[in-house]
């Protein structure tokens, strides 16, 4: 290909500057950071001279813009990740299982240079809007993501990361409840307990709701419970380990089986005293099961679980919430004919999952305690933050309920 050292206007050219005679474009040809040959291209020697002017600037930076210019999303999270030797088998399953579902077929593909932080923000909006995701788990995507850009910057890739500050902007969006779980009421609690005592389709089920009610244990300690966690005599039940359900490859192939992790924080690892209707519940269930059988399961060593399914397994979290599901819609359909022939309004149990379980017994506990450092203790809290969130939540209802019973006492409206 024919160069000229002049334009076709008669304009000289820089040093690297030529002009194609093919098809006018101006082109700039440079040695990278490896001493490699490459070119950049402009059909006008303004914009040629403009880049020109970034490129010396990246250049004194340290940045090697070939490689910013190439490297996609999906190609800095596999070397965030392969660098990531200290994160649990689980964990790192969970982030690949996340990032391999919600963006390495789309937004993965984008190069890591061009994009900004308005780029961050839609695609959190889309998963939000058109993908209808929680908030916690966009939360979760972010955990994987904002690294990803933060090896870019370390590596020199880019300058900033451009997911700084985009979940914080997320939370300001209108008509979000960002992933924020409302407890049950006392009475939907004690509604729910008393249908399934009653309910020979459900009363199975009995023991580990009392037991998630009456503990404030995330669902993957529950399931994790041994008979040798608990201290009857000392009325102590010890959280030392968790059971996760994931995914992974084995032999080419994706299966789910279950792994014995840590609890979620070192602050999860903590001893909670057993209320009295739990500790009745535990033991029936105790002395059922040496009737009828203890559960066999091993699971990385441990056996002796408290809580199994129909099988004689340890029970799936989502078979749980399944569960949840069945007893709440069953019992809202008798409740709403049952409140019809007495004339009164029914007491409906709105949609919740385990999780909820978790929350209900929070706000009852912050309802009934005011030494927020207790309450983190046996929640198991490894920020602070959280357990005021929950407790400003009860005590804003609270208010409104002390102020309307204020009203009934003293009769002004």
């Amino acid at each position: 290909m024919v160069y000229s050292r002049k334009d076709r206007k008669g304009r000289v050219l820089r040093k690297g500057e030529t002009q194609r005679k093919c098809d006018g474009k101006y082109v700039y040809t440079y040695m990278d950071t490896l001493g490699r040959r490459r070119s950049i291209y402009s059909k006008d020697i303004k914009t040629l001279r403009e880049r020109e002017e970034q490129l010396v600037k990246d250049q004194l930076d340290g940045l090697d813009t070939y490689v910013a210019g190439s490297a996609t999303v999906n190609f800095v999270f596999d070397r965030y990740i392969s660098t990531k030797s200290e994160l649990r088998e689980t964990t790192r399953t969970n982030y690949k299982y996340m990032y391999d579902r919600f963006v390495k077929d789309g937004f993965g593909k984008k190069k890591i240079a061009v994009i900004k932080f308005s780029d961050v923000l839609q695609f959190y909006q889309y998963l939000l809007k058109d993908k209808k995701m929680q908030v916690n788990t966009l939360e979760t995507i972010h955990t994987v993501l904002h690294p990803t850009f933060q090896l870019a910057v370390r590596d020199n890739i880019i300058r900033t990361n451009p997911s700084d500050g985009v979940m914080a902007q997320v939370k300001k969006l209108p008509g979000r409840n960002h992933g924020v779980r409302h407890a049950l009421t006392l009475e939907q609690q004690r509604a729910f307990i008393r249908y399934i005592e009653n309910n020979e389709r459900f009363e199975s089920w009995v023991t580990l709701f009392k037991f998630l009610l009456g503990t404030g244990c995330r669902i993957g300690e529950a399931i994790g419970i041994r008979w040798d966690d608990i201290d009857f005599e000392k009325r102590i039940i010890s959280i030392n380990h968790s059971l996760v359900y994931y995914s992974r490859e084995y032999k080419g192939h994706g299966i789910c089986s279950f792994a014995v992790s840590l609890p979620k924080t070192e602050a999860g690892i903590r001893m909670i005293p057993i209320l009295d209707t739990v500790y009745e519940a535990l033991k029936r269930e105790y002395a059922f099961q040496e009737e009828n059988g203890f559960n066999e399961t091993e699971i990385d060593g441990m056996s002796g679980f408290v809580f199994s399914n129909r099988f004689g397994n340890v029970h799936n979290p989502q078979a749980i919430n399944r569960a949840i599901k069945r007893i709440y819609e069953a019992y809202n359909v008798e409740e709403v004919l049952k409140a019809a022939k007495e004339k009164r309004e029914p007491i409906l149990i709105p949609h919740f999952s385990c999780h909820h379980l978790r929350h209900t017994f929070c706000s009852r506990f912050c309802e009934n305690e005011t030494n927020l450092k207790v309450i983190q203790s046996i929640m198991g809290h490894a920020n602070i933050e959280t357990t005021m969130d929950i407790y400003a939540e009860v005590t804003e209802t609270k208010k409104h309920e002390s102020m309307q019973e204020l009203a009934k006492k003293l009769d002004v409206f």
